[in-house]
């Protein structure tokens, strides 16, 4: 019966423990970005910036601070409408003058900058 309950308690502590360091990465688990989209974002930065090592370093922590800032849905959803507002014709005249994503796009200029300042 002893080695019955050294299991028990063993678990117990177990889960304790885990329930008191999941808060912990919960954090940097809601703003994870896909590997796709980390590289894709370097790959673009490396292309305005200089595709050397250093710039490499530099747009990997822009990335980062981004990710610090946004939930990636959000980063996904402004870089889509960012993208569509180059396009020509009615389209692309809908996701310039729509105002319903003005607050997420400031959200991640404001992040932009907070990278520049913190990586370049």
């Amino acid at each position: 019966m002893p080695r019955l309950r050294t299991k028990a308690a063993g678990a117990w502590h177990q889960m304790a423990l885990a329930c008191l360091l999941f808060p912990l990465a919960a954090p940097s688990l809601a703003n994870d970005y896909p590997t796709e989209a980390r590289v894709d974002y370097v790959l673009g930065c490396m292309a305005s910036n200089g595709e050397s090592y250093l710039t490499m370093q530099k747009c990997a922590c822009s990335i980062d601070v981004i990710a610090e800032h946004l939930p990636y849905e959000t980063y996904e959803q402004v870089e889509t409408v960012l993208g569509m507002q180059d396009q020509r014709g009615e389209l692309g005249v809908l996701f310039r003058t729509e105002r319903s994503m003005e607050d997420q796009v400031q959200a991640l200029r404001q992040a932009q900058a907070d990278a520049n300042l913190r990586c370049f």
